[in-house]
């Protein structure tokens, strides 16, 4: 993949505090002056404090008929911005280019920005001023979005204390402090972690079986450290922990000492010694929990279902159903395991660093079909190009580069510009592979700024959003481009999603545009739709070729690849469903003084969620960054809560015939025109009916994963 030119962009005294014409960061300028990441932050905090200060004042100072759009709502859109847009840069480059000068900056000024969203977020005056609007006689003439807006921000408000009084207000905003802090700890222990483990190995037969790109990635992994004479053939090789050296171990590695020591070192990452974070964990919990009670709640969970589409009940409900709908079949895929390995000369006992080698094994003798004999069908540039004629042909979009046009933050990251009957509607960037030294395992979309019309620059109608989509995939090796697998390809496919849903929103009130507003169990509705395609034949045909031969993907090989599509499904859907559990049942159910260590806890609900029972030293936990580190705290079951709105908005693209494109593409554009373009201005629940035409149902998604009872 070409690497993206940076622009000339003149260097200035406040690269943070600056943008350029199109809004985006000075990623590059930024990265290179973390010295001034404190003082300019300082600086925006004190205009901010200053802009609430008047904001606050004019609300107090009128009567509650008086409190309009325009005196309220505006000047608050362009704190919350400011604040959101210069923070959010700190934050990424922290995530994608990690040093210890940007780490001590965060820690010496998070504080007081935490300090300031509590201000802003607890701010009576505020709050006063929506309930005005809400009880005013204009209520009934605001359209919908804007009073979705009024509606969230008491909401919010209240979740976040606003009635709260003197020392409760004071003991609140000290828990907030400081799961901020143990939020941010967390993350460095758990990259810190992953850091930490090293394996370098000399002797051949001690990797045999891994494929030639495991042991060319270990070998360029090995020069990196040091080994200059290291090749793939020979070696030295080194191993990590990052998951595009991590999994392949796993996977084909014949020796089963060294499966044992990476796995065991994997589900051990971040629980021992200074970077252990159980005691983090037990605090946060016990933090959440004390928080939730002065919000009057009796748990985490309701303080976080409080602003979802689901209650507890449902979503325990949800969870249940699938449970057991997919039990039965996880067994079976345990004893299909077990039984293979033994008529393949196995006699031992099947160990938790067994179950990956030899399911793959099996996956091979079934279907003749692995990583390693797809990985040529999939170069990236070839795959991006594929995404990009699918969204042509379903939304009408056209997505092209624009290297060039904003500052990148690495020289591998790309820029690229999509438009609409020939209008720009969006931008965004794109962070490929995996820099285990610096950037965060994992894959994900944020945004870098919304679409709004009330931010709009002189002489444009609106501002236009763009996005940053990160992913962690193998990194190219030699001279071939970046060979991907094929869940590498889904995981592509699903960020795209997400960015689209921010692009392609035509909602131009800025606090619900896009992704913002969009409860959080609806919110990965449009990435796991976008998984779908993956396995459409003549979607990936049209760019799965042969990297060096230009030959397409053999049919044989297509067929036995949907036919692999759900193998183990019944364990893949558990394997979600014990995280699920697990995180509503920490922040619901549990107790230390009765259940014992959360490790304890997490083996209670193993007992119904795990077939192979967890090893009494796994700590997975302590890297379990999603609800401890991320946004899914009593909210990891939203994966599977949109999994059915995903699942049945691509079934009306089956009903409506996969292989006519008229009526795909009309489909696809009632996709985008619901889904992907009313942002949270419309409740996730009626922007699935507008595009469905009823309620969701779980029968399409038990279908697709093969788990519908016969």
């Amino acid at each position: 993949m070409a690497s993206a030119a940076t622009p000339a962009v003149e260097k200035v005294p406040k690269p943070l505090l600056s943008q350029t014409s199109l809004g985006t960061p000075l990623y590059d300028q930024v990265k290179e002056t973390t010295d001034q990441v404190v003082p300019d932050l300082k600086e925006l905090l004190g205009e901010l404090n200053k802009e609430l200060d008047a904001l606050e004042e004019s609300m107090a100072g009128v009567e509650p008929t008086q409190v309009t759009w325009e005196k309220l709502v505006v000047p608050l859109e362009r704190i919350v911005d400011r604040l959101g847009r210069t923070w959010s840069v700190v934050s990424h480059l922290k995530a994608v280019c990690d040093t210890e000068a940007l780490r001590k900056a965060v820690e010496e000024v998070q504080p007081e920005q935490v300090a300031f969203s509590l201000r802003l977020s607890q701010s009576e005056e505020i709050y006063r001023g929506f309930k005005a609007i809400r009880e005013g006689a204009e209520w009934e003439t605001l359209s919908e979005p804007r009073k979705r807006i009024v509606l969230e921000n008491l909401r919010d408000a209240e979740l976040a204390g606003v009635a709260l009084q003197g020392k409760e207000k004071e003991q609140f905003n000290e828990i907030q402090q400081e799961l901020s802090k143990l939020s941010t700890k967390f993350s460095n222990n758990v990259l810190d972690g992953t850091k930490a483990y090293v394996k370098t190995i000399t002797e051949k037969g001690d990797v045999d079986g891994l494929p030639a790109s495991a042991l060319a990635l270990a070998s360029q992994t090995a020069v990196s450290k040091g080994h200059k004479e290291s090749t793939a053939e020979n070696g030295p090789w080194v191993f990590t922990l990052d998951i595009p050296s991590y999994l392949p171990v796993m996977l084909h590695a014949k020796n089963r000492t060294l499966r044992e020591e990476t796995y065991k070192a994997y589900l051990s990452r971040a629980s021992s010694g200074d970077i252990d974070n159980t005691a983090v964990i037990d605090r946060v919990l016990e933090l959440r929990k004390k928080m939730a009670q002065l919000l009057g709640y009796s748990c985490y969970a309701e303080v976080s279902l409080a602003a979802k589409m689901a209650n507890l009940d449902q979503a325990k409900e949800l969870l249940e159903e699938l449970r057991m709908a997919s039990y039965e079949a996880a067994e079976k895929d345990m004893e299909e395991v077990k039984a293979f390995a033994k008529e393949n000369g196995f006699e031992e006992e099947l160990k938790h660093w067994d179950i990956s080698f030899w399911s793959e094994r099996m996956r091979e003798a079934k279907f003749d079909v692995n990583d390693e004999i797809l990985r040529p069908y999939f170069p990236l540039p070839q795959v991006m190009e594929g995404m990009f004629e699918l969204v042509n042909k379903l939304f009408g979009i056209k997505v092209e580069a624009a290297d060039g046009l904003a500052p990148i933050w690495n020289k591998d990251v790309r820029f690229f510009k999509i438009s609409k009957d020939g209008k720009t509607q969006s931008y965004f960037y794109y962070d490929p592979y995996s820099r285990p030294e610096e950037k965060r395992g994992g894959a994900w979309m944020d945004e870098v700024v919304g679409r709004s019309k009330v931010l709009a620059t002189p002489g444009t109608d609106v501002r236009l959003p763009v996005a940053h989509m990160v992913c962690n995939q193998s990194p190219p090796i030699g001279d071939a481009p970046s060979l991907m697998t094929f869940r590498e390809v889904e995981t592509l496919f699903h960020e795209f999603g997400h960015a689209l849903q921010h692009m392609l929103t035509q909602q131009e009130e800025g606090l619900v545009a896009g992704i913002r507003g969009v409860e959080w169990d609806a919110v990965e509705l449009p990435s796991q739709f976008m998984e779908n395609w993956c396995y459409h034949k003549r979607t990936l045909l049209g760019f799965a070729k042969h990297w060096e031969t230009g030959e397409p993907l053999p049919d044989d090989l297509y067929q036995k690849l949907l036919s692999a599509k759900n193998y183990r499904a019944g364990t893949m859907m558990m394997r979600q469903l014990h995280f699920a559990c697990t995180d509503l049942g920490l922040h619901s159910d549990y107790d230390a003084g009765v259940h014992g260590s959360i490790y304890d806890f997490e083996k209670t609900i193993a007992e119904k969620t795990m077939i192979l029972k967890p090893l009494p030293t796994d700590r997975f936990l302590c890297s379990f960054g999603h609800i401890f580190a991320g946004g899914y705290a009593a909210g990891y079951y939203s994966y599977k809560w949109a999994e059915v709105l995903s699942a049945d908005a691509f079934s009306a693209f089956e009903e409506a015939g996969l292989e006519d494109d008229s009526k795909i593409m009309d489909t696809g554009a009632r996709f985008r025109d619901t889904v992907l373009s009313l942002g949270g201005g419309r409740a996730p629940e009626l922007v699935f009916k507008d595009f469905r035409g009823r309620d969701p149902s779980t029968e399409p998604l038990l279908r697709h994963s093969g788990l519908t009872p016969a």
